[in-house]
């Protein structure tokens, strides 16, 4: 290819997830609507089959005046106002005695992308979860940086011993570590990390950094969903163990959080033990900010504080009514799948439940049987995402054990 750098990859990008959620569309058309079993869409429906787009949080922003949505936020590192407030949203309500700073990015995407690409060097490798969202291997594979994964589970439990294996690989090849964590609300399997498992992890990237710098990606896209939302931050106390030589950056995500997933707005939160080891990773997301999306919206960064502030009560009431019907779905779909043998990773919380499958080529079958039958669901890594976030209580009602009587015709 002459006409691109050359150390990049050229093979197209072929998204798995819209190329099943059109063949779920077209399914739909040709057999009818309550035929289908659409788990495929990764955002939050109601019970009749809509996009939910919380009230709470686009009334206000339909209210803001155009040519406040017109203007150009205050700092190419996104507003003032909205910066303090997402640390407040995050931090505010824990004990969280580190230097920290905030800088706005495009959806929790532009705070993992921003992370991954700038904290490596070329040819670098950087450590991710085996069963993940896939586009943490596409942003490495742009930034050309090598990765490489650690086995998530170990019976229902993290498996920390393949986490610290990994590291120590990856440690004994390159001269720094980027990990990625995506917890609470684990996509796709809807796990989350006890504070043992997250004592167990710090204490150990404390151990790391004896010889290496670390950089902990936490990506949090899902947190306002867990089903404690009250507690759900109270693992980051964790983080004030961390040492002089680990950075945690927290990838937030307002399109998850307000339902407002088109309006690409989240932020990336630096935290460290000292203040100069967050302004230097600073410096760095700034410049990349400048030259990348030099600007985020700015009606939403000023929608988020205002609704997460004065709109608070409206807000917390909205999403914690589908919270609690997120809950209901998932508790449905985990309970009869148990009950029928269907093997899943371990769910806590979330907008997934993935099934575990033995082998690739075995999920490939089973996806494919799955379709003949009206099922649609997106492959993953060694298993198969239900999205509970977008089914119905009646979908979700003997799903299960459908699954599980097709799975056995793979075997």
């Amino acid at each position: 290819m002459r006409f691109v750098k050359k150390e990049v990859n050229t093979t197209p990008i072929e998204d798995t997830v819209f190329v099943i959620v059109e063949k779920a569309a077209k399914a739909k058309v040709q057999y009818g609507k309550e035929k289908v079993v659409d788990a495929t869409i990764g955002s939050l429906y109601d019970e009749e089959g809509k996009l939910v787009a919380f009230d709470s949080g686009f009334d206000p922003y339909n209210e803001i005046p155009k040519e406040t949505k017109a203007k150009y936020a205050g700092s190419f590192t996104g507003n003032p106002a909205y910066r303090n407030q997402v640390a407040d949203w995050l931090i505010g309500n824990i004990d969280c005695r580190l230097k920290h700073s905030v800088i706005a990015t495009p959806g929790g995407t532009g705070a993992v992308n921003i992370t991954i690409s700038e904290c490596l060097d070329q040819g670098e490798t950087v450590i991710l979860p085996q069963i993940a969202w896939g586009s943490y291997q596409l942003m490495a594979t742009m930034a050309n940086l090598k990765t490489k994964s650690y086995t998530l589970f170990e019976g229902d439990h993290f498996n920390l011993k393949s986490f610290q294996e990994t590291c120590s690989e990856v440690m004994a090849q390159q001269e720094k570590l980027v990990i990625v964590i995506n917890d609470p609300c684990h996509n796709p399997t809807g796990y989350s990390l006890s504070k043992e498992e997250w004592q167990e992890v710090i204490r150990f990237l404390n151990d790391c950094a004896k010889q290496v710098p670390v950089v902990l990606l936490n990506d949090i896209a899902y947190i306002d969903y867990a089903y404690d939302t009250a507690h759900s931050r109270d693992y980051m106390e964790q983080f004030n163990a961390i040492g002089e030589n680990v950075v945690v950056v927290i990838a937030f995500s307002c399109s998850k959080s307000l339902t407002s997933y088109g309006l690409r707005c989240g932020a990336a939160l630096i935290l460290g033990q000292n203040e100069a080891d967050v302004r230097g990773v600073e410096v760095v997301f700034e410049k990349a900010a400048r030259a990348t999306w030099s600007n985020i919206a700015n009606a939403a960064m000023d929608n988020f504080t205002y609704v997460t502030t004065e709109n608070l009560a409206e807000y917390t009431n909205e999403k914690d009514g589908y919270v609690k019907l997120l809950k209901e779905r998932s508790d449905i779909f985990t309970k009869e799948a148990c009950e029928a043998g269907l093997p899943c990773y371990p769910y806590k919380e979330g907008f997934f439940v993935t099934i575990r499958m033995e082998s690739n080529e075995q999920r490939d079958r089973y996806h494919e049987a799955l379709m003949n039958e009206l099922i649609f669901t997106v492959k993953v890594n060694l298993g198969i995402r239900v999205a509970v976030c977008s089914l119905s209580i009646n979908d979700c009602k003997g799903l299960a054990k459908r699954m599980k009587t097709i799975l056995d015709t793979c075997q």
